[in-house]
């Protein structure tokens, strides 16, 4: 979402950047399972994901909060960092839930934990496994979320509001309900019309494509998420090369990606652009699926996709499954999310991927990047810096809220898993991925081989040089759906996350 002009501070970030450590929280909390489902609320009937009535009883906020606490001491990564203020000083579990994470900055100060959120569960079973969430269908990209704020169109959803009032990939937001976006101070109705929440919310905006402004009136829909866009075969001088917009690791998104492999697998590819440069994440086992399709099983035979590593009072169960502690493997076949489980999964057996990233390329993608890498899959990143996000966590729901805490780092099969701060291209001038740093490009369609990420990518594949970039280092991310200013979200939270099934 949109922040208002930088200055004032919003308290007590500390860590591991120079400020004091955070004390440690206090041993003893009691057993989280002895205060689960004592709700403020109960819910009755019957629950969606079992099928089974809802456990649900009598509570208080004050059970949810002591729930709450425990569940954090016990599965939290760094359950050691985490504050322990007294929680009736909250007025709200969710208040409560809010403060429950490390304060601690990573080396570059960027908080290290950036992805602790809630959704109703209701609304988490919705999005998650049908991908369906309200919205215009246009997926937008940041310039800037402070004064003077640029923000285009990245890509819509075919059939969306967005695509009806003809917006596209490039187009530029002026205004909102009459509020200039560039400098506007009221924020609050800025992120109302950007990011309206629920369906049927109608806004005004002028518009600006190719130089030319006009003003359109769209209303907040249930929009389908469409997770892969865009599959084509590429011919060029030196055989032909597939390209892949990867958006989502959404349930849709396996079969969607069988379809596409399948395609590109009967044109003959040769190599692969695998554009994920607005794939915030989702299924870490969906990611280790197109890995899979990717590198084929050979190259995969012996090697683990992610192994999950824990807080220290779990080194060899998992606190959340019971189950021994076991890597994710390179799956070979569908797991049920989009298609009949245990279908062989097509693949390319290639051993390079040109991956087109930036700063909305997270979690899961980012776990396509490292576990192709662990493998000895040649990874070569166009773009810009990825967010960094090396963490994960199981959705636990608790009388109607879903939670999500980080609690476990993924490692790939060389054991490499630090990049709190993303993975940089190497053409960066710093050490990182082999690679191109290039500026998103809005004046052509991702998809369009002109484009120039795309391009670059098809001309190093040819070259191994880096196209000319002046201002390269000076490059921003572009944050298309991530994160801008703490607790603040632009899109889904699943959408940026990496997440394992139960």
């Amino acid at each position: 979402m949109l922040n208002p002009a930088p200055g004032s501070s919003s308290g007590g970030g500390v860590g591991s950047s120079g400020s004091p450590a955070p004390t440690p929280a206090p041993a003893g909390f009691p057993p989280s399972s002895s205060l689960a489902a004592q709700c403020i609320a109960p819910r009755t009937g019957t629950d969606p994901e079992t099928g089974r009535p809802y456990v649900d009883r009598a509570g208080s906020a004050v059970t949810e909060k002591a729930w709450l606490r425990s569940w954090i001491n016990e599965t939290y990564l760094w359950y050691r960092e985490v504050p322990d203020p007294n929680p009736s000083a909250f007025a709200t579990v969710l208040a409560y839930f809010d403060v429950l994470k490390t304060p601690a900055l990573t080396p570059s100060g960027k908080p290290k934990d950036q992805f602790h959120f809630t959704y109703s569960t209701e609304e988490w079973i919705r999005q998650s496994e049908s991908g369906i969430t309200a919205g215009y269908g246009a997926e937008l990209s940041f310039g800037s979320s402070t004064p003077p704020r640029s923000i285009r169109v990245a890509y819509v959803q075919p059939g969306s509001p967005a695509e009806l009032a003809g917006l596209r990939r490039g187009t530029e937001f002026i205004t909102a309900d009459g509020e200039n976006i560039a400098d506007s101070a009221n924020v609050d109705l800025l992120n109302a019309a950007l990011f309206p929440e629920e369906e049927g919310e109608s806004h005004t905006f002028t518009v600006r494509d190719a130089g030319v402004e006009r003003s359109v009136t769209m209303s907040s829909a249930a929009v389908k998420l469409s997770a892969v866009m865009n599959t084509r075969t590429l011919s060029t001088a030196s055989g032909k090369v597939g390209y892949i917009q990867f958006n989502d690791h959404i349930a849709p998104a396996e079969a969607d990606l069988v379809k596409a492999v399948e395609q590109l697998r009967g044109e003959a590819v040769t190599d692969l652009v695998l554009d994920l440069r607005y794939n915030g994440g989702g299924y870490l086992a969906i990611a280790s699926q197109m890995a899979y399709m990717i590198a084929g099983p050979d190259r995969t035979a012996g090697k683990f996709f992610e192994r999950t590593m824990f807080n220290d009072k779990h080194t060899s169960t998992n606190p959340v499954t019971g189950r021994p502690l076991a890597a994710t493997p390179f799956y070979a076949s569908s797991l049920g999310f989009s298609l009949a489980e245990g279908q062989a999964l097509p693949t390319l057996g290639l051993g390079r991927v040109y991956v087109l990233t930036g700063g909305g390329t997270c979690s899961a993608s980012e776990a396509i990047i490292n576990g192709l890498r662990g493998a000895g899959i040649q990874v070569f990143q166009i773009g810009n810096t990825t967010c960094g996000k090396p963490y994960g966590f199981y959705p636990q729901d608790n009388c109607g809220t879903t939670y999500f805490a980080i609690q476990f780092k993924g490692v790939n099969a060389a054991g490499f898993g630090d990049y709190a701060d993303g993975f940089v291209p190497a053409g960066s001038g710093e050490a990182g991925v082999p690679g191109c740093v290039v500026a998103d490009d809005f004046a052509h369609e991702l998809g369009d081989p002109a484009e120039a990420r795309l391009a670059a990518a098809l001309s190093y594949r040819d070259t191994g040089i880096c196209p000319p970039q002046p201002a390269a280092r000076a490059l921003a991310p572009t944050r298309a759906g991530l994160p801008i200013g703490a607790g603040v979200w632009t899109r889904s939270p699943f959408r940026d996350n990496r997440i394992l099934q139960r």
